[in-house]
């Protein structure tokens, strides 16, 4: 087992009506709210409403901020900056997803640094020393960033996607109420799903560390995300389930399941410049290309695979790389049967051979970062993933 530190600050507050205590949880931060959401669907809702309601119960002034986009951009979380420092804001709440979350974590980090670019504090060129508290209300489960250290932007003027990892990322306040899941589309739930268990095979896909607890921690939530992420999708308003799948997300990509093991991220980084460049639902740009990268890393760890295989999918197979093979199987069956492409012919965005290179040398930064801690991939290697993930006709 690896060395490794492990600190959650956030408060959770879960359940049914629990948006009526954000007031209550926030003042505890500031007392001048800006409230950060995406494209309408919570107006629509009434949910924008009561957590208004809640914070100028609680003497906190309040004002709002939509349209973040669903790959969420730096322009955008700019805008957003400028609207805080205007009405001195000293808490940023969003309400929402991982969009809106990752948007507001932008508006923190620049609200509290004014003189800085953000997109400068995005890529580390500046150190990123201080920040605003920031909340979440959470409608989608997905990208967990509502407990993790983590945000993604995209600068449209470079055509590049990029995270960030801090712990000023960390949200103050967690607000989840499961039953909002019931006004998402069953493609978003898919997508949210996809995302929650990529969150929890990114740390796990590891080879040679023994770390068995945090293992079977990550192998439950995989069944349970499964299990429960199928009758989501069917029917986002079975509250039992949409709970599972709340709280999977949360505790995917808190950091719990990379104690002792670590993480890598590579086919977030294969999925990342398909994003940037298509505009294509990150859930769905991870699924696309998944069977892929598997297929091209399985037998240089087939124990780590055949492992995942008989727990997470139950395969009963003594073999190694046939029962390593089987779980991939099992995994894109699983994705195609939630409605998720599993290829990159079925994003439907175009995307030709001619396209493969330059995708690739996003993914490795031109050819200056290696993918994957299973075998490190350069460019040539993850174009050859795109191609195989192309071409795949499974």
């Amino acid at each position: 087992m690896d060395n490794f530190r492990f600190h959650i600050p956030t408060e959770v507050i879960f359940g049914r009506g629990v948006e009526a205590q954000v007031g209550e949880v926030a003042a505890k931060y500031g007392g001048r709210a800006l409230l950060v959401y995406g494209q309408g669907s919570v107006v629509r809702s009434g949910l924008l409403a009561r957590v208004k309601d809640s914070l100028e119960e609680a003497g906190i002034a309040v004002e709002e901020f939509g349209g973040a986009q669903p790959n969420p951009t730096l322009s955008h979380a700019e805008d957003g900056v400028r609207k805080a420092l205007d009405m001195n804001a000293d808490i940023i709440i969003a309400v929402g997803g991982g969009s809106a979350i990752d948007t507001a974590k932008g508006i923190a980090h620049g609200v509290a640094n004014p003189d800085e670019k953000l997109w400068d504090i995005w890529t580390k060129k500046v150190p990123l020393t201080k920040s605003l508290p920031v909340g979440a209300v959470l409608t989608m489960p997905a990208a967990g960033s509502e407990m993790s250290d983590s945000a993604v932007l995209t600068n449209t003027e470079l055509g590049k996607k990029a995270g960030i990892n801090t712990p000023f990322n960390r949200c103050r306040f967690a607000v989840m109420n499961p039953e909002w899941g019931a006004t998402l589309p069953p493609y978003q739930v898919a997508a949210g799903v996809t995302d929650i268990m990529m969150h929890t095979m990114e740390r796990y896909f590891i080879p040679d560390v023994k770390c068995d607890l945090t293992d079977e921690i990550a192998e439950g939530l995989l069944r349970t995300v499964v299990k429960n992420g199928a009758v989501a999708v069917k029917d986002p308003a079975d509250y039992d389930a949409m709970a599972e799948v709340f709280w999977a997300s949360s505790l995917s990509h808190n950091n719990l399941t990379e104690c002792g093991r670590g993480k890598d991220f590579s086919v977030h980084k294969l999925g990342h410049p398909l994003s940037a460049r298509y505009g294509v639902t990150h859930g769905a740009s991870l699924a696309a290309v998944w069977g892929a990268w598997a297929q091209e890393l399985y037998r240089d760890c087939p124990s780590r695979f055949a492992r995942f295989a008989r727990s997470v999918w139950g395969v009963d197979e003594a073999d190694d790389l046939t029962a390593a093979g089987k779980g991939i199987g099992c995994t894109v069956g699983f994705f195609r049967s939630i409605g998720m492409p599993t290829n990159l012919n079925e994003l439907n965005v175009g995307i030709t051979e001619d396209d493969l290179h330059q995708l690739a040398l996003d993914a490795t930064l031109n050819d200056t970062l290696r993918l994957s801690r299973i075998r490190p991939l350069d460019a040539n290697d993850v174009e050859r993933i795109y191609r195989r993930a192309l071409d795949d006709k499974r």
